[in-house]
């Protein structure tokens, strides 16, 4: 068998943190993808040294030394999450139809991609599947002895995925009063706890008191019946949280979490269908409205504060610690 060549373009998103940063591209160099697109977010006036921080960011990430085509689009002014990586993706959805997408704190294992790249091939043009996740919160539960299982959710602490199931995304969400108003989350979540949880996420990021871009993708899937791949073991670590991080300071469970190699080749389930149990294990571990609201307080108080939250998809961070990219 011939060695595996990647041949998906990765896109890179980057802030002002080039420790991460140079972990997760050197874990890029040695995946050599053949094109590397690469968004970045502006500093903040109001914090001193962070243009010298983002320039550093932005001097590793284009360091590439490898046989590839790089594109950039940096923004010269801070747009915050929600507007930097909605607009960065949409810009790497134009540029591509299909890419492996990390943050500057998501530390991949070499095998992360070639997983992506294989899976991206195999459901191309099933419109079942929105995204390939590289995480597996259940410390290795999900798949049996398959290498992944299928989830209605999309874990973004990197992942893959193509421009159809993008297209689908609305940063703003301006149907969900329609869908809210309707019963379509009771229907979609019988179970009062989980509908409950949803519906005062969702509310904070149409409202627009939530700085994030990720709910309104988990909010896309829902609403299309979309599935999302999680692979058996977990192949990328995040390492945005602790004491230099803005908000993160305290460490979670999820943070941080040991990464394994995948074995190949991989071994795929026989039915193109949702694990059930997989999922409630995540509901119980991660939606917990009493935590949501609580973290939604936290939130506030920082923004009465006029403190901008603006943490790397700020959203999983409400079910798992908030954490710095832009």
């Amino acid at each position: 068998m011939s060695p595996w060549r990647m041949t998906t373009a990765v896109a890179f998103f980057i802030f002002n943190r080039p420790d991460t940063t140079a972990r997760v591209f050197e874990a890029i160099r040695r995946a050599a993808p053949p094109k590397l697109l690469l968004v970045a977010d502006g500093p903040r006036r109001d914090r001193p040294g962070e243009a010298q921080k983002c320039a550093a960011a932005r001097a590793i990430a284009t360091g590439v030394d490898w046989p590839c085509e790089v594109l950039v689009n940096f923004s010269d002014e801070n747009l915050g999450c929600r507007r930097r990586v909605s607009s960065g993706l949409d810009w790497v959805f134009e540029s591509v139809e299909e890419a492996v997408i990390l943050e500057d704190d998501c530390l991949p294992d070499l095998s992360f991609f070639r997983f992506c790249d294989e899976l991206l091939a195999r459901y191309r043009d099933d419109g079942r599947i929105a995204m390939i996740s590289g995480n597996n919160f259940q410390q290795g539960a999900g798949g049996g002895e398959e290498s992944y299982y299928f989830s209605r959710y999309p874990e973004i602490w990197g992942w893959a995925s193509w421009r159809r199931a993008w297209g689908l995304y609305d940063v703003d969400m301006k149907v969900w009063p329609e869908f809210r108003n309707d019963g379509w989350l009771e229907r979609t979540f019988p179970r009062r706890r989980l509908a409950r949880f949803w519906r005062d996420a969702f509310d904070a990021v149409h409202s627009g008191g939530l700085d994030t871009w990720d709910y309104q993708f988990t909010f896309s899937c829902l609403r299309h019946n979309a599935l999302c791949v999680l692979p058996s073991v977990n192949l990328v670590s995040n390492l945005g949280f602790g004491a230099d991080a803005t908000h993160t300071k305290t460490e979670c469970r999820l943070s941080k979490l040991p990464i394994q190699p995948m074995s190949f080749p991989l071994r795929h389930p026989h039915h193109v269908v949702r694990d059930i149990g997989a999922d409630r294990a995540t509901e119980k571990e991660q939606h917990n409205p009493l935590d949501l609201l609580q973290k939604l307080r936290i939130i506030l108080r920082l923004l009465l504060g006029r403190t901008a939250v603006s943490g790397s998809h700020a959203g999983a961070a409400l079910t798992a610690g908030e954490h710095d990219v832009t």
